[in-house]
């Protein structure tokens, strides 16, 4: 938080104060084996699935690339710009602007334990980025040569496989007289990714993916995978280019009203983290086949204040063609009725909307920076080379039509004594306008506030969206959010939130104005680096239709999900760590009866340091009502990857990692994992239904570093 700090103290004070915070972190800076992505970012991502209520596996590279790199090279706090503190992801707003403007009064850290003495930062942030901060070392020259970056970079190389033992009904073969569609392609999954990188100066490489069902080097995939990405990206070559991307890339503008590719958190138990932060591009080598650019970009700076990010995108993409009118339209305008979102390619269906249109997008962001925050201005275009026509329903009355999109937007940051302020407003070419504004306050040491004001009214349009709401889409949402930070003792911290929102029109699956809120609230107990302990508290009510338990009529009424959760981490050893979890709750309304349930697992993460093999495994019981009572649980998974399933119905959910390295620069992983209903005789449904009561997936990964 900024708050004023004393001036220049002695430096021998300072250093007796550093010595005598190192006691209790004197361990804490071990690096494990088992490198898994830092418990505050898994849980960023268990809340945000939970937030969408939809579940999935995804590759992690894109997210924790620079933490990645900071573990080898750490990052300077002396040296560190806003941005780069922010891109570590694992502190707040608040936490970046005390750390920035205790530097400017107090001087360089002399120690990282330092920290302790900025407000808002407490134990558990300060062991959370000790892997990846320091307080020595200069930053890296410009105008290095390229020559010398392609010649003295890192490689990394990553093969992955995985599927499911049981068959499921999709690969099946058609019964005499049976119709449907089937997957063409095989069950199994294959991942390929190469990377070159120097620093965090240079980067690039190629990213290949089959998914399960597709086919391979086959049919509609005769040049082998179906996914194919590829990037080249400089960074900071010189004082005037700051970022150079060709290929494939990520583009963030402001808060998200207009174009956002990074991974935008909302609601979470970091309740202090609702600002959208970050670069304004990032190279691209994910797998998600959507929400990325293609073809060529650049942020150039003119001075210490003044900086231009443009780009330039055409790509291909997946959509519903509608069949042309014969009443006498003209047959030479192609329709669809939605972009598929997604990426999959594994029935004749799917493959006919296959790159059957074209995107093509320019954009441009002219941002000024001082001292004390920025204001920026964004432009988007986008055009796509057929017109977008949804099919008639009276939810999506004021969506997007047409094959032109235009929009605007200006977005700030102000620092003002203990007060951030920041938002974006944006408008689309029909006139609708869009705004979000937010206030992150230091009330004291130990006390941090948070303020967001959304209103979205139901006619703006904008095809890439990701700003913090409720849904997606950044239309028909007004709302207020309060976050509250409270750390009352050294190991005690206590977070919570409320946010309260209304849709002025219908929704999918909502038939009318609908309106909800939600709370949440978290008690955290920390000692030292050996235990942490939580309780919690979820609760939220949303109106939307719900559908009778007997009967096909559906009501526009409201839901309520309240779940409580208590978990447990203790580090027995340097090598081992327990984690327990108890979930439970109910899903409620007033034509239904009420569903409960409870989730109860137990983790075991056994690293060692200095042996090569290294495990996690997980055993979780769960029983049910139904899918309404359901549970997010972040898995450990391969290298890089992670895997969030909903925890429902009755019955088990087993997974174990392995991991091999005992060869120089080589890693080799296997896992297993297995979900078990005993309350069902079929796991899943449509093409992806099993017969039997369980799903088990068995996966391996290579990594070769040279």
């Amino acid at each position: 938080m900024l708050r004023a700090c004393n001036p220049q103290p002695k430096a021998t004070m300072r250093i007796l104060l550093a010595v005598i915070m190192i006691i209790p972190f004197a361990a804490a800076g071990q690096i494990d084996s088992l490198l898994q992505p830092p418990e505050a970012t898994q849980q960023l991502i268990e809340d945000f699935l939970q937030n969408t209520d939809s579940e999935g596996e995804f590759d992690y590279n894109t997210i924790f690339e620079n933490l990645e790199y900071y573990l080898e090279r750490p990052l300077n706090l002396n040296e560190a710009s806003q941005e780069e503190l922010e891109s570590l992801g694992l502190l707040s707003d608040i936490q970046v602007l005390g750390l920035l403007n205790y530097r400017q009064v107090a001087g360089d850290l002399i120690s990282i334990y330092e920290l302790q003495a900025i407000p808002s930062f407490d134990l558990l942030t300060i062991r959370r980025i000790l892997p990846y901060v320091s307080v020595g070392g200069g930053i890296d020259d410009y105008q290095l040569p390229i020559g010398q970056m392609l010649r003295e970079g890192r490689n990394e190389l990553y093969l992955r496989w995985s599927r499911y033992l049981e068959e499921q009904k999709g690969y099946s073969p058609l019964e005499e007289g049976q119709s449907g569609s089937r997957y063409l392609g095989s069950p199994n999954q294959f991942y390929l990714r190469y990377k070159h990188s120097f620093s965090n100066k240079l980067s690039y490489g190629f990213t290949a993916e089959k998914d399960r069902g597709e086919e391979f080097f086959t049919g509609s995939n005769r040049q082998g995978f179906d996914f194919y990405s590829a990037h080249i990206f400089l960074k900071d070559y010189n004082r005037t280019i700051r970022a150079l991307a060709i290929g494939d890339y990520a583009v963030s503008f402001g808060q998200g009203l207009i174009l956002y590719s990074g991974f935008g958190a909302g609601k979470s138990s970091f309740v202090m983290n609702i600002k959208r932060t970050g670069q304004a591009l990032r190279p691209y080598s994910s797998v998600n086949e959507i929400n990325f650019q293609r073809g060529a970009a650049a942020t150039l700076a003119f001075g210490q204040h003044l900086e231009l990010t443009a780009l330039a995108s055409y790509r291909k993409r997946d959509a519903s063609i509608l069949e042309p009118d014969t009443t006498g339209l003209d047959q030479d305008i192609r329709q669809i009725s939605s972009l598929d979102l997604d990426g999959l390619h594994r029935t004749p269906t799917e493959i006919a909307g296959e790159n059957t249109i074209g995107q093509t997008t320019f954009g441009a962001r002219l941002r000024w920076k001082g001292r004390r925050g920025h204001i920026a201005f964004n432009a988007l275009h986008e055009q796509i080379d057929a017109d977008l026509v949804p099919r008639p329903q009276p939810y999506n009355l004021f969506y997007f039509n047409g094959n032109r999109l235009f929009n605007a937007s200006v977005d700030y940051s102000v620092v003002y004594q203990n007060y951030n302020f920041f938002g974006e407003t944006a408008v689309s070419d029909n006139g609708a306008v869009a705004t979000l504004n937010g206030l992150l306050m230091g009330l004291d040491r130990s006390v941090d506030l948070a303020v967001l004001v959304r209103h979205f009214p139901r006619d703006y349009q904008a095809l890439n969206p990701n700003p913090f709401a409720e849904t997606s889409g950044a239309r028909n949402e007004t709302g207020v959010y309060l976050g509250l930070e409270v750390r009352p003792h050294a190991h005690w911290k206590l977070s919570t939130y409320f946010d309260a929102w209304q849709h002025p029109w219908l929704r999918f699956n909502t038939d009318a104005p609908s309106r909800g809120y939600e709370y949440r609230a978290r008690l955290t107990y920390y000692l030292k680096r050996n235990l942490e302990a939580y309780v919690e508290v979820r609760d939220e009510v949303k109106e939307q239709n719900i559908d009778k338990a007997e009967g096909k009529n559906n009501f526009t009424l409201p839901n309520r999900i309240f779940q409580t959760r208590l978990h447990l981490s203790k580090k027995v050893s340097k090598a081992l760590e327990l984690r327990s979890r108890i979930d439970f709750g109910f899903s409620d309304n007033d034509i239904n009866a009420t569903q409960r349930g409870f989730v109860i697992y137990q983790d075991v993460l056994f690293k060692p340091i200095g042996f090569p093999l290294s495990f996690t495994t997980r055993l979780a019981l769960f029983d049910t009502d139904g899918f309404q009572a359901r549970y997010y649980s972040y898995e450990n998974a391969l290298l890089y990857a992670f895997s969030i399933p909903a925890y429902y119905n009755k019955g088990t959910r087993f997974y174990f990692n392995l991991r091999y390295r005992g060869i120089r620069n080589l890693t080799i992983e296997a896992r297993f994992a297995q979900t078990y209903w005993r309350n069902q005789n079929s796991f899943g449904s449509g093409t992806e239904e099993i017969n039997g009561p369980a799903r088990t997936e068995v996966g391996a990964q290579v990594k070769y570093v040279f």
